[in-house]
């Protein structure tokens, strides 16, 4: 199994038909923020990380790493897609399923339009082209039903539940090589 590196790093922007992804910038801080500090987007991810942290310890342009997209609709970002390495803690069994986790966060106010569904089938298949064959993991709490839904409309097939953080979580896993 192979991880995104720097040489596939920074992607071109991708263009769906109605979003962009592209490589963060210094003026997405803000929405980085925002969407950590924000308590909806927090209620799946064991809640809201203070605002003050978050503004002494995000840098100057978040997300700078292979794998970490920002979405925007019309100029304005809405959002983030990850693909991000799983951790060495992450159980043996887990990682052998898919070195690579997908992980997205979106403001409030774009939930519900699909953008979440275009912008990570759009990650999903650019990084199909950069690790052919390659598989990627997805986790949720099985409580958060858009969250199970966007699994399933995905192409994530599940392999595990499993408790953590004091609720039942959902473990999926994607192939490009379908």
């Amino acid at each position: 199994m192979t991880v995104l590196g720097t040489d596939v790093w920074p992607a071109a922007p991708i263009k769906t038909e109605r979003l962009v992804l592209r490589e963060s910038e210094a003026r997405d801080r803000a929405v980085v923020i925002e969407l950590n500090a924000s308590p909806e987007v927090g209620t799946y991810l064991g809640g809201p990380r203070p605002r003050a942290e978050l503004e002494r310890t995000v840098p100057e342009v978040p997300g700078r790493r292979p794998g970490f997209f920002v979405v925007e609709l019309d100029g304005a970002a809405i959002g983030t897609v990850l693909l991000d390495p799983q951790t060495p803690e992450t159980p043996v069994h887990r990682r052998e399923a898919g070195e690579t986790h997908l992980g997205y966060l979106f403001l409030p106010d774009a939930w519900g339009h699909g953008y979440a569904g275009e912008a990570c089938a759009a990650a999903l298949d650019w990084f199909s082209g950069v690790l052919p064959g390659e598989s990627v993991v997805l986790y949720t709490q099985t409580a958060n039903v858009r969250s199970m839904r966007l699994a399933a409309k995905l192409g994530f097939t599940e392999l595990e539940r499993f408790e953590a953080y004091g609720a039942e979580q959902w473990f999926g896993v994607w192939s490009s090589a379908r």
